[in-house]
Order: structure tokens, then sequence, then C-alpha cells
């Protein structure tokens, strides 16, 4: 416990909000380019910086891809808020009898959904855990409800390498890696970059899908061994609320809001035209951003049954998106003062310099689970890192999909570390930080340790 007391005291002392990391990143990255820098203009280091700054805050491309990232958090958030989701996991609670198979009762379904959807895997594990503590007290069932949280966030150590992962379902997407790697200037190395790398050769690749199934495994007998051997713990709750609508002294067209026909239709009519637009893609494996959303937005609507239903839900789930809407920006800045400036080669040279074709994806691996920490948003972090991986991967000859998942990997991993996207599971379960960091690290390294042998084998 000592140690999860000095990880919490160091990120409670000495790192401040995402927001404020977002803004020190800036002044760091500015300074950096001004001394790494050379002026052949004549105009002034500082009023070049400044230039390159606001190109990329406000690159077209890449705000696209913030929006994409705020549905998909939205969107899942959306669907487990449905009554079918409700109903499965009041279903999922009723199976517990003690605190091992609670454990394991909330960690591989959280699993498994979050790697379909980051942002449903993180609130459908929250709402989980939270469920099973209240069905464990109200029937005199002793579990270390502590656990049963930390298995709730388990989910955000596999996200990245899911569907929803943020760089490998952006590079899926034609003309992004060009679009990122645009303002390079090793334009050659530009020309051989593939107009896109597709989901199956990145997620749905036979090395991740077992890369993934031996964390979910190693997980799973993990949680059910430590519900053995941890004491039970006291559990306060009041009953968890799912969201209902009131259909009394509805008048004329309010009716339409609350019509399951009409939200039936429409989300079908979505659902058919994600078919007829998605299904080749589909069946290549293929998985892009607006693909998955569309499909997210039709199956929501269908499932809530009522547009009034759906709204009340993206009301609720809509503030989760406040770090993306203001963070990304910034992110992408540092992006464009890191090429304007030059600085991406000069550290993708250093990379070069120290790694092998072999070393290379482990160090993107540790890389990216330190940035993490700074930059706890996986898109924000592809936007700022990923040129680095492309070019540095290139100019070894690395596997590209590899290269994208080993940061995938390392950017997943310190999730069970970094405690900000633990925030929304700790609202609604209402433990604390230190409560489930003693677990979640324990997640970390048996995570840290397949994933690093999967990127040596592989």
């Amino acid at each position: 416990m000592g140690l999860t007391k000095v990880i919490e005291h160091i990120f409670r002392r000495f790192l401040p909000s995402p927001f404020t990391i977002a803004v020190l990143l800036t002044f760091l990255t500015m300074v950096m380019a001004f001394f790494f820098m050379e002026d052949t203009t004549g105009e002034g280091h500082l009023f070049k910086i400044l230039s390159f700054w606001e190109n990329g805050v406000w690159n077209n491309g890449l705000l696209v891809f913030a929006y994409q990232m705020m549905l998909i958090l939205v969107l899942g958030h959306v669907l487990v808020l449905s009554k079918p989701v409700e109903l499965l996991i009041l279903r999922i609670t009723k199976l517990v009898s003690n605190s091992s198979n609670a454990a394991v009762l909330v960690a591989l379904p959280t699993l498994l959904v979050s790697f379909f959807n980051w942002g449903l895997g993180l609130i459908f594990g929250a709402i989980l855990a939270r469920k099973v503590g209240e069905y464990a007290k109200s029937k005199g069932i002793l579990i270390n409800y502590p656990l049963i949280g930390a298995c709730g966030y388990s989910g955000l150590m596999v996200w990245h390498g899911g569907i929803s992962g943020s760089a490998p379902i952006k590079v899926s997407e034609p003309g992004h890696l060009q679009e990122l790697m645009k303002d390079v200037p090793n334009s050659g190395m530009i020309a051989q970059l593939p107009e896109s790398i597709s989901t199956s050769l990145t997620v749905f690749s036979s090395w991740n899908l077992l890369l993934f199934a031996i964390v979910a495994l190693a997980i799973t007998l993990l949680v059910y061994f430590l519900g053995k051997k941890t004491e039970p713990t006291t559990i306060e709750l009041k009953a968890y609320e799912f969201q209902s609508v009131d259909k009394k002294g509805l008048k004329g067209a309010e009716k339409l809001d609350y019509s399951k026909g009409m939200a039936s239709i429409f989300g079908l009519l979505v659902l058919i035209a994600f078919m007829v637009q998605y299904l080749p893609a589909l069946k290549s494996l293929n998985i892009t951003p607006n693909m998955l959303n569309f499909f997210m937005l039709g199956l929501a609507v269908v499932l809530h049954g009522s547009f009034k239903s759906f709204l009340m839900a993206v009301e609720e789930a809509i503030g989760d998106t406040a770090g993306i809407l203001i963070q990304f920006p910034l992110y992408f800045g540092i992006m464009g003062i890191m090429v304007g400036s030059g600085m991406i080669n000069g550290i993708s040279d250093f990379f070069v310099s120290i790694s092998t074709s072999t070393t290379l994806p482990i160090f993107t691996f540790l890389s990216a689970g330190l940035v993490n920490i700074f930059v706890p948003s996986g898109g924000g972090q592809w936007a700022v890192q990923g040129p680095l991986v492309l070019e540095s991967a290139m100019q070894l000859g690395v596997s590209l999909p590899k290269s994208i998942m080993a940061l995938a990997y390392g950017d997943q991993i310190t999730n069970m570390l970094q405690p900000f996207w633990a925030l929304p599971l700790l609202g609604i379960t209402k433990l604390k930080a230190k409560e489930i960091l003693p677990y979640t690290l324990l997640f970390m390294v048996v995570g840290t340790v397949i994933f690093i042998s999967g990127l040596l084998i592989f």
C-alpha cells in the first residue's frame, strides 16, 4: 500500500490537470524549437514558431480527427445507458456469489467490451462494478470492492489495440498518413507511405488478437486469484439509478420525441445505410472512424427506443468529451511546431541511432507509456508521437503496422498508472484512486510483460 500512496501523492502534488500539462508542453516545445531552428530568413525564430503552432492548432484534417474521437466516446457512453445494456448488466450481477467470481464477472466482460469501443467499455465497466457492489451488499456476499472497481477499469489497458483504438483506426483512413506527415521535410519518405494501413494488418491481425486473448486470460486468472487472497471490504452504496423517460402529459408534436416507431425507423435506416456503404470494407476487416461511429449511432438510437431517451443519454455523456475538445488542438499545435521546426527529424534520428529493427518497437512501447502519463489521450498522443514513430520505422525498415501497435500498447498500458481516465469510474463507484491502484499496477506489470514479449516474438 505504501507504493500506491507514493504514486497517488506524486500525481496529486506534481502533475497538474491534463489541460495545464498540455499548455506547459506547448511552452516547452516552443523553447526547444527556438534553440533547435536556424533563422535562415531573418524573420525571427519566435514569429515562425508561432506560425507553425497556429497552423497546427487549426489543422483541418486533425480537427476532424478530434471530432471523430469525441463521437467514439459519446456514442459508446450512450450505448451503455440504453435499456438492453442495463438488463445485461443486471443479469451479470445476479451471477455473483463470492469475491473471486465477482472479479471475473466484471473484468472479462469489461475487457471484451472495451476491445470493441473504449468509451463503451469505460462506462460499462464502471456501472457493472457499481451494480456488483450493490448486489453483494444486498445479498450479504463478502467481496473486495476496490478489486471489483479495478476490474471495471481494466478495459483501458486493451482499448488502443482494439477496434476503437485511435492510431490503428485512423491510419486505416485513406490519406491520413500523408496528411499527418505532409510537412515533414523528407518528401522521398512521404512518397513511400501507403495510402492507408488496414485494420486487418493491425487490430485484426492474428498476432494482435492472440496478444489480446493472452492478456484477457492472464488478467482473468489474476483477478480470480486476488479475489481468493484479498480480504473483503465494507460496502456503503446507495442504489445507482439508470435514466428513465417520463411519458406523462405529452401533447402534439412532443409525442414524436418519445415515439418508438420513429426511433426504430431512423435507427434502422442508419444501419441499412451502414451496410450499403461499408459492407465491402467490413468484409475486408478494414474499420475506419466514420464507419464505427455510423454503426454506433444507428445502434444507439434503436436500443434507446426513442429520441428523448437517446438525447438524454447524449447530454449525460457529452461532459466526457471536454478534454478532447479543448486539449486536442493544443496537441496538434505541438505537432505543428515539431514538424515545422524540423525537430521531428532530429528526434527521429536520435531514436534510429540508438535502435535496431528489433529494439525500435520496444523503445516505441516504452516511450509511448511515458508520454501517456503527460498526454493521457491516445488520439492526442498519436498526433504528437505518430510522425516520429512513422519516420523512425521507415528509416530502420520496421513494419509500420507493428510500430503503430507498439505505440498503441505503450499508450494503453500506463492507463493503469495514470488516473485521468479513471475519474468517471471513481465517480460512479465512489472509490478513490488509491483504493484501485494496488490492483491496476499489477494489471500493468502483467500487461507489460505480455506486450513486450509479443513485440519481440512477432
